[in-house]
């Protein structure tokens, strides 16, 4: 038998991820300077992005969670309402990661839960859902980089460049080699006359320029993480008052137990008192959790692009992912947990 040499095929993946390596090398170290990436402005509120409903200014941080709601109905109704009337038995596709995701959220409740598990599931999965796709599509190109531009309150910027006019949009970036100092102007006002001076002066265009990005991840600000967690920690006080009535609240303040139990309702009452405060202190916990883990990975993926811009962000973006769905689950463990044992009576557990 003759052996025919093994002749290797053309593998357009392997070029196109040596071509993106390529570029970005050129980019980053050897291009000019406007292509070179500049390490972001660390702002921790979330700044306006020019548009507003009323008087209500739309931030960029809103604008994404808008945007992670849109996608969840999305999918909802184009994913699994189609698969639902469609008849059809058999998973596949998408659809079939979505319900797999689902049972295992469904498993983790029904453990902890028990009887109570389809009353409970709805609440920490919506929580589980919206703060899973916020992390994830914070991670898509644009995101954090593409904005408008604005002149830096302190320190320096950089210069802007025009790149492209598309009818009356004119399109800029920054240059990374023209960094300038911020220069603050006064006295402009009385030279020109007051308000037609301060309204020439905004419609210039800035010279030390920072970007304020339309859209920005939405654990990155804190009313996000602790609009979930006063969710959270309200539900539970609903739920257990659902499971044991007005009884309930004796856990925080055991008045009966104070008048009848002598030293040990007063103990009893101070731990009551003790539990009521660490109510409040969930909020805090569940809040400063998970903004500081993605506030921070957020702030490393970013400067860590900025200072290699090669191969190292790709395996950050991973870690991001990993990392961005851990966070995920663990406010959906922690809600899932507290919310639970707020339907079991506490005087049970005294007794045992």
């Amino acid at each position: 038998m003759s052996e025919q040499p093994t002749q290797k095929r053309f593998n357009l993946r392997t070029l196109i991820i040596y071509l993106c390596i390529g570029a970005g090398i050129y980019s980053a170290f050897i291009g000019p300077s406007i292509l070179k990436p500049i390490s972001p402005v660390v702002v921790l509120p979330a700044e306006p992005t020019g548009l507003a409903i009323g008087g209500f200014q739309i931030t960029n941080t809103i604008l994404a969670t808008l945007l992670a709601d849109v996608i969840l109905l999305a999918i909802a109704v184009f994913v699994v309402g189609r698969f639902m009337r469609s008849g059809n038995l058999v998973p596949s596709g998408f659809y079939n990661a979505f319900e797999a995701l689902i049972e295992f959220l469904w498993n983790t409740v029904e453990n902890a839960a028990g009887k109570w598990a389809y009353r409970i599931f709805p609440v920490p999965a919506t929580i589980f859902l919206l703060i899973f796709v916020a992390n994830l599509i914070k991670l898509v190109p644009g995101f954090e980089s593409i904005g408008r531009i604005k002149e830096v309150h302190h320190g320096y910027g950089y210069a802007p460049v025009l790149l492209a006019k598309v009818g009356g949009l004119s399109i800029y970036t920054i240059d990374k080699g023209q960094r300038r100092e911020h220069v603050a102007k006064e006295g402009k006002e009385g030279k020109e006359g007051g308000h037609g001076a301060s309204h020439e002066e905004e419609s210039k265009l800035c010279e030390a320029c920072e970007i304020v990005p339309f859209l920005r991840g939405s654990a990155t600000d804190l009313n996000f993480p602790f609009a979930l967690a006063f969710v959270a920690v309200l539900m539970t006080q609903v739920y257990g008052v659902w499971a044991l009535g007005i009884g309930y609240f004796e856990k925080f303040i055991p008045i009966r137990q104070l008048i009848k139990g002598g030293a040990m309702g007063v103990i009893n009452f101070i731990v009551g008192i003790l539990e009521l405060i660490l109510e409040f202190a969930k909020i805090l916990s569940f809040g400063f959790r998970l903004f500081g883990n993605i506030f921070a990975g957020t702030l490393l993926l970013s400067i860590v692009g900025a200072l290699t811009a090669v191969i190292v962000p790709v395996g950050l973006y991973f870690f991001e992912v990993f990392f961005g769905i851990i966070q995920a689950y663990v406010f959906y463990l922690l809600a899932t947990i507290f919310i639970s044992s707020a339907t079991v009576s506490h005087h049970a557990e005294g007794a045992h």
